[in-house]
């Protein structure tokens, strides 16, 4: 080999080496820089502080709280022409750059030193990503290097598709509106998919500052940085002069509308979520956000709730339907007024109200656990206990008649004599192990027997409910599974759910199940009868007919029924009434459940 070929052959061989050794060390240096970044796998799981999803059993949402997407789009499903108002408006390079736009930020600095104020960022769509999902709005050389670093591996990591996608499903466009779905709905009440060219023009204006510029609160504002969009359309060769002309004069055509989902379809069963969340999970969970709730909710169950108590509530008067799953305690519905916007108050978690003869339901069940026969008779007459001195309803006496004709009749002298045999310990240990005066003492006077102490419509259908399930009594709850923001189960009722308290004896409530189903084919409650399928419940019936109650059960479901005024006032109607409404709730839902019989004792 000559001289000449040698040296040319060492120069190759050396440069082969540094290039390689460069190379070697630049990709060293990128899996190190690498490993100390955030993976971009967390875009998929993305959610911001405090954000909550709230499901129904099958999955549907009921409600979205905080600043939460709320609705996400496939990239393939965002119109082309809103990809390109934003590449346009935020990053015309968007295709070129590999994370970080050198020119784009020399030309920002030019442009913004000419103009001598900040008209222009440099931040690629890729770096706005970065900082949406990994870090805070901070303005900081730190920040900003953290940033560029991130934009790298994002654009490393995933294609541009994939970057956009996720860039305009998560960016903040002002008025509650995260994502170009959500500010479509807001600002159009429209899908994103049907946005004209000047509507997503508008939108694509507002990232740099999405409240200054929200169009409904600066209109003004929000044409000009219309104007700016499509001035840069045009520019960049994403529209026609033609259609620049067209768009450039139309007007802002606004049809507002509230995010999706940020109202509730269930409010007052998903206000009691909120308040039951902390019971279970901590501080740190709740502030981190990220959460999907799957509650116990039937959203179609609810919705015929609501109808019924609107229908059968006149005027000012009030009313709450509950329903509880037996044999899980899980509330399948929960209406708690009428009209959650015109007060939110919570009639069926927050109103105590007198329970009326549905509490005659513990000294019952006291005295069939203590040993007494539904055949044993007693002596119906008026009569005092010291200062007391109960009446039947309508004065009506029957003289001797048994312990199951006393329930069926809801006789007020038989339900305090048998208070007095059984003993007050005994009736409120009953009602304890069914929920009842747990929370607020149940204390030793005789009006107890006939419902004196106030209780709450979630607390009474939960009790009742745990007679249809044999004696074994569950706490009401609306949970189902709790995920975390990646997607995680931190909390499922399969796994952490209670297996409930043993309050009777299978006997003792399979007997009480009997004398209910008495109460309803022939007795107070018989407005509540349904043809082809056996109902045990009890009705309910304050002083004065303030309150008018109705809780009854198939062998799968519980619900409960309450009508009455806010202030306390006299109803003037009959529990009967109640029945008559829990009835037309059942005839809608009864045919979801197979027909079977309550266990004989």
């Amino acid at each position: 080999m000559k001289s000449k070929e040698k040296n040319w052959f060492f120069i190759a061989l050396i440069s082969f080496s540094l290039g390689s050794s460069a190379a070697f060390s630049e990709k060293l240096i990128s899996q190190f820089i690498d490993s100390l970044l955030p993976d971009a796998e967390k875009l998929n799981s993305f959610s911001r502080p405090g954000t909550l999803s709230i499901l129904s059993t099958n999955g549907r949402v009921i409600q979205k709280l905080g600043p939460a997407t709320r609705e996400k789009l496939e990239p393939k499903r965002i119109p082309l022409v809103i990809k390109k108002a934003f590449i346009a408006s935020e990053d015309r390079r968007f295709y070129a750059h590999k994370g970080v736009d050198i020119w784009g930020i020399g030309r920002a600095l030019i442009n913004n030193i000419r103009e001598r104020s900040v008209i222009e960022g440099g931040s690629t769509i890729t770096q706005q990503l970065a900082r949406i999902v990994f870090l805070s709005q901070d303005k900081t050389i730190t920040r900003k290097l953290k940033e560029a670093a991130l934009a790298y591996k994002l654009e490393r990591q995933l294609d541009k598709s994939q970057i956009l996608g996720q860039y305009l499903n998560n960016v903040y466009l002002g008025s509650g509106a995260y994502g170009i779905a959500d500010a479509a709905w807001v600002y159009f009440s429209k899908t994103a998919s049907l946005l004209t060219l000047e509507e997503a023009a508008l939108i694509a204006g507002l990232p740099p500052a999405p409240s200054f510029y929200s169009p409904l609160v600066n209109p003004n504002l929000a044409l000009k940085r219309r104007s700016i969009v499509l001035s840069k359309m045009r520019e960049e060769g994403f529209i026609s002069q033609q259609d620049f002309d067209q768009a450039i004069n139309k007007p802002i055509n606004l049809k507002p509308a509230t995010p999706k989902y940020f109202e509730s379809t269930a409010p007052f069963f998903t206000s009691w979520v909120e308040q039951q969340l902390p019971l279970l999970l901590s501080p740190e969970q709740l502030e981190i956000g990220g959460l999907t709730i799957r509650t116990s909710l039937n959203i179609k169950w609810q919705r015929k709730a609501q109808d019924i108590i609107k229908q059968y509530s006149p005027e000012k008067m009030e009313g709450a339907i509950v329903s509880i799953q037996p044999s899980s305690g899980l509330v399948r519905v929960l209406v708690g007024g009428k009209n959650f916007k015109a007060t939110q108050f919570n009639r069926a978690t927050q109103a105590l109200r007198s329970p009326g003869s549905t509490f005659k339901l513990f000294p019952y069940a006291a005295a069939i656990e203590a040993g007494l026969n539904p055949q044993d008779t007693y002596f119906d007459r008026p009569q005092c206990w010291k200062d007391y001195c109960p009446k039947n309803f309508g004065n009506r006496y029957l003289g001797k008649v048994t312990l199951s004709d006393a329930f069926k009749e809801s006789l007020n002298t038989v339900a305090v004599q048998i208070l007095e045999e059984v003993g007050f310990d005994s009736v409120i240990s009953t009602a304890n192990k069914l929920g009842i005066g747990k929370q607020r003492k149940l204390g030793e006077y005789y009006p107890l027997a006939i419902g004196a102490y106030e209780q709450t419509v979630l607390e009474m259908t939960a009790a009742y409910a745990g007679i249809t399930n044999r004696g074994r009594y569950q706490k009401a709850s609306p949970f189902e599974e709790i995920r975390g923001p990646n997607g995680e189960i931190i909390w499922s009722k399969d796994t952490k759910a209670s297996k409930g308290v043993l309050a009777l004896k299978k006997s003792t409530a399979d007997t009480m199940n009997q004398m209910l189903k008495r109460s309803v084919n022939d007795g107070t409650g018989i407005a509540a009868s349904l043809e082809d399928r056996e109902v045990a419940g009890k009705t309910g019936t304050s002083e004065g007919g303030r309150d008018l109650w109705f809780i009854g059960s198939i062998p799968q479901l519980t619900t409960g029924v309450w009508f009455g005024y806010d202030d306390n006032k006299r109803t003037r109607r009959s529990s009967g009434e109640a029945a008559w409404a829990w009835k037309q709730f059942m005839v809608q839902i009864k045919d979801e459940f197979e027909i079977t019989n309550f266990p004989k004792p």
